[in-house]
Order: C-alpha cells, then sequence, then structure tokens
C-alpha cells in the first residue's frame, strides 16, 4: 500500500459506507491515472488505485468522501459517492485484468467489506449505478472469481420471471430494458447478444433470490 493523496474528497453528508464501486482507468498507465485522480482541476478521485503489478494506491481516506461515481443510483438512491468505496483498477479496458492486480484487489475487498461490515452485493460495477453512461469495469473482469470468495455475488439459474424487476431487486434504477440488458449482460453475461432470452430471465431470477436471501440472512 502506498499513500498517494489526492485533494479531491469532501465529506460524506452523513451517510455511511453502504457499496463498494469498481472502476476501470482507462488510461494507458497508472502514474498517468494517479496524475488525473489527484489533480484539482479534474475534480475527479477514488480511495484507492491498484497498477497491474499490484501495487495499492492509497488517494482518499476511507471516512471521506471521493468523487468516482458520478450521476448514477443503486438499490433506490442517488448520490452514490457519499455512499461509496471507489477502486479504480489499471486497465485501458480492452485488456484481461491479470492475475497480480486481482490477488490485490481481493485483499483489498476483503478488508473493505470486514471494515464496513458489508455483504459481498454491497461490491458493484460503475457499470451497474450508471447503466447509460459507463461500461467499466467491463466484459474482461472476472466476477465469478470474486463471488467464489465471497467478495460478490453471482447466480445460480431459477425459473425465469420479470427480468426488469428481478433487477430493480437487485439494485438496479429503474430504466430502459435495452439498458438495464446491456448492464447485466456486461457483468454477467458479457459475450450475449440479441434481445434478452430465457438464460437471461433465469439469471436474473437467481441473482434476485440470492440478494433476498442474504438480506434475509439465508445464505
Amino acid at each position: 500500500m502506498r499513500s498517494h493523496p489526492s485533494p479531491n474528497f469532501g465529506d460524506r453528508r452523513g451517510r455511511r459506507v453502504e457499496l463498494v464501486v469498481l472502476h476501470y482507468t482507462a488510461m494507458a498507465s497508472a502514474p498517468e491515472a494517479a496524475a488525473r485522480l489527484c489533480d484539482p482541476v479534474a475534480e475527479v478521485s477514488a480511495h484507492y488505485l491498484i497498477d497491474r503489478d499490484g501495487t495499492v494506491f492509497s488517494l482518499v481516506d476511507e471516512a471521506m468522501r471521493a468523487w468516482h461515481a458520478g450521476a448514477g443510483a443503486w438499490a433506490g438512491e442517488g448520490d452514490v459517492n457519499s455512499r461509496s468505496i471507489g477502486i479504480e483498477l489499471q486497465n485501458t479496458g480492452a485488456e484481461p485484468f491479470n492475475e497480480p492486480q486481482m490477488a490485490a484487489l481481493e485483499a483489498l475487498l476483503a478488508g473493505v467489506l470486514k471494515r464496513h461490515a458489508l455483504p459481498p452485493q454491497a461490491v458493484i460495477a460503475h457499470s451497474d449505478m450508471a447503466p447509460e453512461r459507463k461500461g467499466d469495469p467491463g466484459a474482461r473482469f472476472d466476477w465469478r472469481r470474486l463471488a467464489v470468495q465471497g467478495l460478490s455475488v453471482w447466480p445460480d439459474p431459477a425459473p425465469p420471471g420479470d427480468f426488469s424487476a428481478d433487477l430493480r431487486t437487485f439494485g438496479y434504477a429503474d430504466a430502459s430494458l435495452e439498458t438495464l440488458l446491456a448492464a447485466f449482460r456486461l457483468r454477467f453475461r458479457p459475450w450475449a447478444r440479441g434481445p434478452a432470452d430465457d438464460t437471461d430471465r433465469a439469471l436474473a431470477a437467481g441473482l434476485c433470490a440470492l440478494v433476498v436471501d442474504l438480506r434475509l440472512g439465508k445464505a
């Protein structure tokens, strides 16, 4: 862990940490990304930046509000910055996330979830909470790997139901079917194409059931 303080932060406006939002930098290098995340003119930041070699840069204290999420909503509420931890992964968006970087992310996430008493469904993609604007961490990110370690969730198929309603139960905001399908597939079926099908609906139903069980303490 290396300290690399950013001036771009504020107070949490009375909110506690409820989410962890994962991003990719879409930049060529970690030093380039760090420079932007620490540039007061850019007015963007994150709590952590993880380089390809696994080096973790601490930019903003977890007690403070970093400026990483932008406009969007999750679980019926906006102002995601005030209630989240933001983690940037050095990646252009067109490359795999390598082993040192994923291992560093897993160690960091385990600590964040423990410190803030967060369940695995609290770890979401930038594209989840801003599906009309963002696509990170993208199709190459291994969400299933995180889920196996209890650091995120992955659904088992269930009897297909109402796709949009099931995704809203998970946390997605109201949006068109096309927008929800694109965001869902980016995370859970990144290589699928065409209209929503029974596989999408079965996975969405399984995700809904999983999240409901987690909320009830059954999983």
